[in-house]
């Protein structure tokens, strides 16, 4: 039996990056943490993933209501695209309503709720993940 393939999602803003983790087998996603964007995000993220053994990162990818790209959909694409010099493939996957969804979970008032909104779109990668 093969191992498990080990995911990272990114739930990427202006000024943290929300960092998840999943697994093929069990696909559950859990919170990792996060990451502060401040020009060593990159290398942070990759180390994340070499100490996890990543097959990928999936990047949550923000739209507009109706599905239409918006300017912030731009901006992390952008970004996936700095993340290629890890040399890992990079998906992405539909982040609607993951932040609203991590806020209606918290019980911490104030706290940042960026790594459970990786969580949560991540899980939505890994359900339709098909192994």
């Amino acid at each position: 039996m093969s191992e498990p393939a080990v995911y990272i999602g990114l739930d990427a803003g202006a000024k943290r990056i929300g960092v998840a983790r999943g697994t093929s087998l069990a696909k559950l996603a859990s919170p990792l943490g996060i990451v502060p964007v401040d020009g060593q995000e990159v290398s942070a993220i990759g180390r994340i993933a070499h100490e996890e053994h990543a097959k990928a990162i999936i990047v949550g990818l923000p739209r507009g209501l109706d599905g239409q790209e918006t300017q912030q959909t731009g901006t992390v694409r952008q970004f996936a695209k700095t993340l290629e010099k890890l040399n890992l493939p990079i998906h992405f996957q539909d982040e609607a309503g993951t932040s609203q969804q991590a806020a209606q979970e918290n019980s911490k008032p104030g706290a940042y709720l960026d790594d459970k909104a990786a969580a949560i779109m991540l899980q939505d990668y890994l359900d339709n993940l098909s192994v």
